[in-house]
């Protein structure tokens, strides 16, 4: 889908919201192209905004960066399209696209419960590069919005909603979160805490699932849920108390430091490489002519004799 909003505008946005989305930029032409070098245009898994020139050449670009989102992938890549050959177009110039990659958020945060450590945390959360899914049984149970209040571009709302029996249907609202995500358990009640702990097993794709709590309550917890199925290996996943090692204090907003803090030691580690971006031999060779050997360059010099004749 093309949307109207401009290139420069989605960028922010999707920035801002921490979504997948790819920047395509001519960085080089040559020949008859659709655009010029400098124009761009920003794609998603489903929408573009704006245009390097139409045709089979951007549905290429466009199929490239799909693909590399699709994986996860992040960083910077330069793609070369001869429009006779690999785009099939007329035309027949030559395109050089820089793809800038960005996967999304650095980590998907799932946090059951609206109460005053999750409010905390939730703020503290805020400002990072994490997608948030923030999910209370409650009417009414979150925040309202103020002057005060943090960016919440990155932050989604969701109500668990009575099931049939009447009880929150917690299965259905964990069923929609996307995988991989770091689950944080702290409801207002024990019983939908230890019933959301079990849907998240049964589900088995978090990265990490932490409840909040002491010793003791995980003590009864975990003997519940093994009667309920779930295996030593699959419970051995569950950090019950939560918050990273150390840490002392129990008011609310030091409780919430304590959580965000073990979440930093979660966080999957940056890949270190010898350079960055686009590799620098194949910036040279796109962007500088090969300079001729010294032995051409004589044999290209005419000789005196050449010249007086």
């Amino acid at each position: 889908m093309t949307a109207s909003e401009r290139w420069h505008s989605a960028l922010d946005r999707l920035q801002r919201e921490a979504r997948p989305h790819a920047l395509a930029s001519v960085v080089g032409a040559a020949g008859s192209t659709p655009r010029e070098p400098g124009c761009k245009m920003v794609i998603t898994a489903d929408t573009i905004y704006d245009t390097l020139g139409g045709g089979n050449f951007e549905w290429q670009v466009m199929d490239t960066a799909r693909e590399a989102l699709a994986t996860g992938e992040s960083g910077t890549r330069l793609e070369a399209f001869p429009l006779g050959g690999r785009s099939g177009q007329c035309c027949g110039g030559y395109v050089h696209v820089m793809l800038e990659l960005y996967a999304g958020a650095e980590m998907q945060v799932a946090l059951f419960g609206a109460g005053n450590v999750s409010r905390e945390l939730a703020a503290l959360i805020a400002p990072l590069p994490w997608r948030l899914h923030w999910l209370d049984s409650r009417e009414d149970a979150f925040p309202e919005a103020s002057s005060n209040t943090p960016s919440n571009e990155r932050q989604r709302r969701l109500r668990i909603m009575p099931g049939a029996d009447g009880e929150p249907d917690v299965a259905t609202a964990i069923s929609e979160l996307p995988a991989g995500c770091h689950a944080l358990v702290m409801t207002q009640d024990h019983g939908e805490d230890r019933a959301i702990v079990d849907a998240l097993l049964k589900r088995g794709d978090c990265a990490s699932i932490g409840l909040i709590g002491s010793r003791s309550k995980w003590a009864s917890f975990r003997r519940r849920l093994k009667d309920a199925g779930h295996s030593d290996e699959a419970l051995a996943v569950v950090r019950c108390p939560i918050g990273v090692a150390g840490a002392k204090g129990k008011l609310p907003y030091e409780i919430a430091l304590a959580v965000s803090a073990e979440l930093l030691t979660l966080k999957p580690a940056a890949e270190h490489r010898d350079h960055r971006g686009v590799a620098p031999e194949i910036l040279r060779a796109a962007f500088y002519p090969v300079a001729p050997s010294p032995q051409k360059q004589s044999s290209q010099k005419s000789s005196p004799q050449q010249k007086r004749a």
